[in-house]
């Protein structure tokens, strides 16, 4: 019976480790960048997904001489879901590492919670966050994984507070293209419920809503990351908020 057991055991963690390295070929999430743990603004941190991390060019262009003209700390790892997973480091855990080096944090620019929902429902989609003429409404399954992803970024989101950050500026998530456009209601219902959790947590958060500035134009041909022109808009978009408390 132990024999049996520790088979099953084997085969689920083969299963685990395959399906990452799925997700990881698929979503072109496990290339990136490393943490940048000391700049010139150690303040200011930079937490989240591959919507930062994959090419790096939404920082560069915020730290860059026509925006902040400084550098910022940045923890982003791509492949990373808000909380747990096998891909990456989650941002609940970027933001523990950032802590644990300088816990001197006054402003956080970041996103979280689009792995949650995209990286399941790019291998099975257990939760069925993808519509299909069958089931042309959002499933009940994904508006609950939502939700939980909600509950964890006010958890997230209060804890900053607790620990004195000044300012949050939340980024979400823009359309995702091409024959990927069957999470548009799941993205939908997913910014809703992250600017919820902005306007329902106790630290000072700005969520920035990208899905009307960002089309496939700005899109690379994995339908999902930002090109070079997707990287500047979502800059342009932070900008104006990060300009106020720098």
């Amino acid at each position: 019976m132990t024999s049996i057991n520790n088979d099953k055991v084997g085969l689920t963690s083969l299963l685990k480790k395959s399906a990452a390295i799925t997700i990881c070929s698929t979503l072109v999430a496990c290339a990136g960048n490393p943490y940048v743990r000391n700049a010139e603004r150690n303040d200011v941190i930079t937490l989240g997904d591959s919507i930062f991390d994959l090419s790096g060019e939404l920082q560069q262009f915020l730290e860059g001489p026509d925006m902040a003209n400084t550098t910022f700390r940045d923890y982003t790892l791509s492949g990373a879901k808000l909380t747990g997973g096998i891909v990456s480091k989650p941002v609940v855990e970027q933001y523990q590492d950032a802590q644990n080096d300088d816990s001197n944090i006054n402003i956080i620019v970041m996103d979280g919670g689009g792995n949650d929902i995209l990286l399941p429902a790019m291998i099975f989609d257990p939760y069925e966050c993808k519509t299909t003429w069958y089931r042309p409404e959002l499933s009940e399954k994904c508006t609950s994984l939502v939700d939980d992803v909600y509950v964890d970024t006010v958890s997230l989101l209060n804890q900053m507070k607790q620990n004195e950050v000044q300012q949050v500026i939340y980024l979400g998530y823009y359309y995702t293209t091409g024959e990927k456009t069957n999470l548009h209601q799941a993205i939908d219902y997913g910014d809703e419920r992250l600017a919820d959790a902005c306007n329902n947590t106790t630290v000072s958060c700005q969520f920035i809503d990208p899905r009307s500035a960002i089309n496939s134009n700005d899109v690379l041909s994995d339908n999902i990351h930002p090109n070079t022109s997707g990287s500047q808009k979502l800059a342009q978009l932070i900008w104006p908020y990060l300009e106020t408390v720098l």
